[in-house]
């Protein structure tokens, strides 16, 4: 195995780790955008709002099952500072029995409930067809997410974060090559925008297993490992599902919101889709910073580092409103030319409607960056219940005030924008304030103590 990360300087260490993974997720987020670019310019505003609705909603369905990981993936970080090889490899197995029952459950209520969604969601007659069309595809691709997702959060847990990088980088290529010619070429609208998606996907996932296998050996679960006990069930799922419910309640408010934007019409919808994707990009750094510290505290965890710990906590933070504060100025200036990347200059009223909210989100991204930091503390800390209270503070707030501003008659749609930087500092305030209170309880050993006391039986025996 490679990647400790409880030795060498501590930012040096952890961007070292992190960047990999913010270019990861960055060539990620090209699977949606790829087809949000290429349909919005080629296939109009109503294909538009359909790809960027059924993005929203993917999004949702596909955190259930990254909650899932990356609640594992936790648990395997501790364990590898741990040096503990047996237990890590019994988590393996348990985890991943169990993420494939859940993927195998989602893929069959997806398919089953299309319709019921697409009618929550408010999503206006002339574009249900064409949105219809498009997820019937995408929800092909469930099991393709799932193995891209459980493979790379292994890796990442054990210090790896280029394996997961390079299959992204291919995939995301071979996306949006297959976009232009399934869309343009062969003039499939948005389903071959979905196809190429679908297809995109199951190269990474299927590659990262294999990669694993092949690479890692001392990650090869034997017979002995392949005995699925209680107590490690349990020490997986508590991590796991907490870790899911956070990241479902988290997308579910987003997804609550997508219906009342949906309510505006296909102008609002389409500027919507656009300036999320941009959204997304201008974000996402500091969301995978985020994770690549939450797997670099909860190493140093396990291995009872305190010192690192805190030191990596004082450096993040520096680095994360650094970063949040330059974007925050490029995306508030050049918000018109980025949503020209998505829209034509003839779609002027889409245009200005993206601009407004971008200029709103992107002055308050120190507060999203606070709050991804804080999510990887409390999970890397072994408080994983402390990430589900904040984000249901966050989205909680977001989803109530987007309902109550938009109805006042001078704001309407405005008040929606608005009501997400609220969300966010309130969010903020309330994981600062428990973090100050209870500062030296958090970085204790007790946890650990527990996680250890969770196998000893196996070890033992």
């Amino acid at each position: 195995m490679n990647g400790d990360l409880t030795h060498g300087p501590v930012m040096k260490t952890m961007l070292r780790f992190a960047i990999p993974m913010i270019v990861g997720n960055l060539l990620q987020q090209c699977y949606n955008v790829a087809d949000t670019l290429i349909v919005g310019r080629f296939l109009g505003a109503n294909a538009l709002a359909a790809v960027g609705s059924s993005y929203t909603l993917m999004t949702f369905l596909t955190s259930i099952l990254l909650g899932l990981c990356m609640g594992s993936s936790a648990v395997f970080s501790i364990r590898f500072g741990q040096k503990d090889e047996n237990a890590l490899k019994e988590g393996i197995f348990a985890s991943f029995l169990l993420i494939l029952f859940f993927t195998v459950l989602l893929n069959v209520a997806t398919l089953a409930g299309m319709d019921g969604m697409i009618l929550f969601l408010q999503v206006p007659e002339e574009i249900c067809g064409l949105m219809k069309e498009y997820l019937s595809v995408i929800f092909c691709g469930i099991a393709a997410t799932f193995l891209y997702n459980y493979f790379a959060s292994l890796l990442r847990a054990v210090g790896n974060s280029l394996a997961p990088l390079l299959f992204l980088a291919v995939s995301a290529l071979l996306n949006i090559a297959l976009d232009f010619w399934f869309v343009l070429g062969l003039g499939r609208g948005v389903a071959g925008a979905a196809e190429a998606t679908v297809l995109s996907q199951f190269v990474s996932g299927i590659g990262i297993s294999v990669y694993t296998w092949v690479s890692f050996p001392n990650l090869r679960i034997s017979r002995k490992h392949c005995r699925i006990r209680w107590r490690c069930l349990k020490e997986i799922g508590s991590f796991s599902f907490l870790t899911c419910i956070q990241q479902s309640v988290m997308n579910l408010g987003i997804l609550m919101v997508q219906g009342l934007v949906n309510s505006f019409g296909t102008t609002v919808m389409a500027a919507f889709a656009a300036a999320v994707k941009i959204d997304s990009f201008a974000y996402m750094p500091v969301q995978d910073f985020g994770n690549a510290f939450s797997t670099f505290i909860a190493q140093n965890y396990g291995a009872r580092q305190e010192k690192r710990i805190r030191s990596g906590l004082k450096g993040a933070v520096l680095a994360a409103l650094a970063f949040c504060t330059a974007v925050s100025v490029l995306v508030c200036v050049f918000a018109r030319p980025l949503m020209q990347l998505f829209v034509s200059a003839e779609e002027g009223a889409v245009i200005v409607e993206g601009v407004r909210y971008l200029r709103i989100e992107g002055a308050f991204y120190c507060g999203i960056g606070c709050l991804f930091l804080l999510y990887g503390l409390y999970r890397a800390l072994a408080k994983p219940g402390m990430s589900v209270v904040l984000t249901m503070i966050s989205l909680g707030t977001r989803v109530a005030l987007a309902y109550l501003l938009s109805s006042i008659p001078f704001l309407g749609v405005t008040g929606i924008w608005w009501s997400v930087p609220i969300g966010w500092g309130l969010a903020d305030i309330t994981g600062l304030v428990y973090y100050r209170i209870k500062k030296k309880k958090l970085i204790c050993w007790a946890a650990a103590d527990l996680l250890e006391k969770a196998v000893e039986p196996k070890i033992s025996s």
